[in-house]
């Protein structure tokens, strides 16, 4: 990664993309809260796309004295990218990624890095909870779907205020929407991740509402990360069981069929379920080849793919012998 620098403490990354608050307000907020952890620190603010009315504004705060950097993506790229983006220009050992808007209170910074000793990702639980009845239900269906797919239990992967360590963005690189599942992908790759309740701000309001496309979008990502934690290195077992199901079915079906035919003196003409039942088992060979093939796929570039970590070594003392 470019500039990696031990002495530096914390790198902060903000995004900013198609919500975001006043850059000078945003920055004193999170300053006084950075400055409470008595950490080293430097801010990246990533701008996805032309951002021309926060970009001035950021350059106002030039002649603050602390490290400020501004990166501009060329169009806009989505939130993954930036904080990829950001992570690349990023020299601290701690990565802090905080939205463009105020979600937490600044003043809770510290608890949110102080919740980092013992675990590799903390990412922060807005409590109390604002929010109307429909904002608790969608939030409470998402997560619980989540919970279904996935085994984990998060409450508010919807906020952006996250701490980690930096050999989490070494192993993980994010692309798409995946920022949101940032914490179960990391548990995936064996990270230690923890959710601790934060303050919310009072600023932290949404006035307006969601599509229908929003909502078709968040179920399309649960079913990319339901796929990525349960089956990356075992496509066989998914498209495997689909395809023999199919196949078993199909099968089934059109021996009968053929049975009435050769036995019983059924006709086979103009009998759709003769054509449904050729459908599912050349679908059924088709997948459970898919999967075979993704099998090799894994199997060949296996020795480069990493889904542990190692949490210590411990190397003893080789014992001495009595001739020795």
């Amino acid at each position: 990664m470019n500039g990696f620098n031990a002495s530096l403490d914390i790198s902060v990354i903000v995004p900013i993309s198609d919500r975001s608050s006043d850059a000078a307000e945003l920055y004193r907020d999170y300053k006084a809260g950075l400055d409470a952890t008595r950490h080293s620190y430097e801010f990246i603010f990533v701008l996805d796309g032309p951002q021309d009315r926060f970009a001035a504004s950021l350059r106002g705060l030039a002649g603050s004295g602390d490290r400020i950097t501004m990166l501009g993506l060329t169009r806009r790229f989505g939130e993954s990218t930036a904080l990829m983006a950001g992570f690349e220009h990023a020299a601290g050992e701690i990565i802090l990624t905080l939205p463009a808007y105020p979600q937490i209170e600044g003043s809770e910074i510290p608890r949110l890095v102080a919740a980092l000793e013992g675990n590799d990702l903390v990412t922060a639980h807005r409590w109390p909870r604002a929010g109307g009845i429909l904002d608790r239900l969608r939030r409470s269906v998402f997560h619980g779907l989540l919970r279904w797919v996935t085994g984990l239990r998060f409450r508010d992967l919807g906020c952006g205020a996250r701490a980690m360590r930096r050999r989490v963005l070494e192993e993980i690189h994010l692309y798409g929407d995946q920022y949101r599942f940032l914490a179960v992908l990391a548990d995936r790759h064996g990270f230690r991740v923890k959710e601790v309740d934060i303050r919310q701000s009072p600023r932290d309001r949404f006035a307006g509402s969601y599509g229908p496309r929003f909502y078709a979008r968040g179920f399309l990502d649960i079913f990319t990360i339901f796929f990525l934690v349960r089956f990356t290195k075992k496509p066989l077992r998914f498209f495997g069981l689909i395809g023999a199901t199919m196949l078993l079915v199909g099968g089934a079906v059109l021996s009968w069929l053929i049975f009435e035919r050769l036995f019983l003196d059924e006709a086979l003409a103009e009998r759709p379920a003769l054509l449904l039942s050729s459908l599912l088992v050349v679908l059924g060979m088709q997948l459970f080849a898919l999967g075979l093939l993704g099998e090799l796929i894994i199997f060949t570039h296996a020795r480069s793919i990493k889904d542990y970590q190692i949490e210590r070594v411990i190397q003893f003392p080789r014992a001495r012998t009595p001739a020795q």
